[in-house]
């Protein structure tokens, strides 16, 4: 069992697929490599949880069977259709495999198709049964890349089902739509793209909250200053035309995260219709012991709102219902909450990890509480902060999430090491039973 934060039951995990809330049960599936703690042939982990708080691992769910899947099950997303999971994947094969790691392809050499598979239940999966290809890999050069088209995301419009894809053209990020009426035969309709937004789109994911079109989506490359991580998962509005799948983008985007260390996220609806997204904690270390180590882990369950033209992020309710106040001080190894407030010039240092405010600006540094390599971003900031100075601070043995003024900012980093030690300003602590 895991609570507030999914993770890696041993090995690796990265980014959040097939979320869906399915008969009474929220499911998350996840990219795993069972066999160690690196990345590899990516098969689908599963965990499902009652209420978006205390998680369990249910092993197993997608894994290489077919040609077009024989070198991993990339991401994807899942609809629920006639009372059955639909789950849309990105199949990879590889082209050649590194003789030395067959598990990994040499120069990056990938053939992408679109897959299904399809689940009675949610809970069984019949991988060699089955699983289709409903779109083939791209061989028009000028619609997107063979190699680099991938993470489906399907919803329900008006009329019809749509899907979007993840891809690149002239080294420039772009999106791909496909339209069906039965989630089995798909028709390409249309593409967006938008200049400086990164050379590879990843992880697309479209929806509308309060009225207004959301992308949310992770460009590699968008950061481009040479450091540890030039992808970083953004978000701006869109208007989406069913019609004529026509997306128009707006010229400004937001980072989803501050910190720069989430990726890959994906939304759902919850039980009461709130957009959820959970996204993915990139961390270049592994922790635990020589048999039960694991790598990467899953953010908090944020809700999506759009107020005054911005789009926010904050703590689903029920992680919030989940913390109780405490009198003295706990410890990071189980998990807590701050309340606070920090004005300009003020800092709290919470196990060596510091957060600050100085012209508006919220600041963190990790120096001390992350790995010792110069090449990763150790600062974090915020854009100037407009409606407040009250902080939510949720503090795990190697995550720290800093929600700003309920979600106005989010600034989420990855520490190791830290103390039990807070110091600075005045604060109320919370912990979970």
């Amino acid at each position: 069992m895991d609570k507030i934060h999914l993770k890696s039951p041993s090995n690796w995990i990265n980014d959040p697929n097939g979320f869906i809330y399915y008969k009474g049960k929220y499911h998350l599936f996840y990219q795993h490599f069972p066999y160690a703690p690196v990345w590899g042939r990516m098969h689908w982990g599963h965990a499902v949880s009652d209420d978006l708080v205390t998680w369990e691992h249910k092993g197993i769910a997608l894994y290489p069977t077919k040609k077009n899947d024989r070198s991993g099950c990339f991401s994807g997303s899942a609809v629920e259709h006639d009372g059955k999971m639909h789950i849309f994947y990105t199949g990879i094969n590889y082209r050649e495999e590194d003789p030395e790691n067959i598990n990994c392809a040499l120069n990056y050499g990938f053939i992408a198709s679109q897959m299904k598979i399809v689940s009675q239940d949610g809970y069984t999966f019949d991988n060699f049964n089955a699983k289709t290809t409903i779109i083939q890999p791209l061989r028009d050069s000028t619609s997107g890349s063979e190699s680099d088209t991938r993470d489906p995301k399907v919803w329900r419009g008006s009329d019809a089902w749509y899907m979007i894809v993840g891809s690149t053209y002239d080294n420039n990020g772009r999106f791909l739509f496909f339209k069906s009426e039965n989630l089995e035969n798909w028709e390409y309709v249309n593409y967006c793209e938008k200049r400086g937004f990164g050379c590879i789109w990843e992880c697309p994911d479209y929806f509308e909250v309060n009225g207004k079109g959301v992308v949310i989506f992770s460009p590699i490359g968008i950061l481009n200053d040479n450091m540890t991580y030039d992808s970083a998962a953004i978000c701006c509005f869109a208007d989406f035309d069913e019609k004529s799948c026509k997306m128009t983008m707006s010229d400004e985007y937001s980072m989803f995260d501050y910190g720069i260390d989430m990726y890959a996220p994906q939304s759902n609806t919850d039980e009461n219709g709130r957009r959820v997204v959970i996204a993915w904690a990139r961390m270049p270390e592994a922790v635990g012991n020589n048999e039960n180590k694991r790598i990467g882990m899953m953010c908090i369950p944020r809700v999506v709102d759009v107020r005054n033209n911005h789009i926010y992020f904050s703590p689903h309710p029920n992680i919030r219902k989940a913390f109780s106040k405490k009198s003295g001080k706990p410890s990071h190894k189980s998990g807590y909450m701050l309340k606070t407030a920090i004005n300009n010039g003020e800092s709290i240092n919470v196990g060596g990890y510091i957060i600050r405010r100085e012209d508006d600006i919220i600041i963190t540094d990790r120096t001390a509480v992350f790995i010792n390599d110069k090449n990763y971003r150790l600062i974090a900031k915020t854009p100037v902060v407009k409606e407040g100075n009250r902080l939510e601070i949720y503090v795990d043995s190697n995550l720290i999430e800093i929600y700003i003024n309920d979600g106005e900012y989010v600034l989420s980093s990855v520490v190791y090491g830290l103390s039990d030690i807070i110091e600075g300003g005045e604060y109320e602590i919370f912990v979970t039973e």
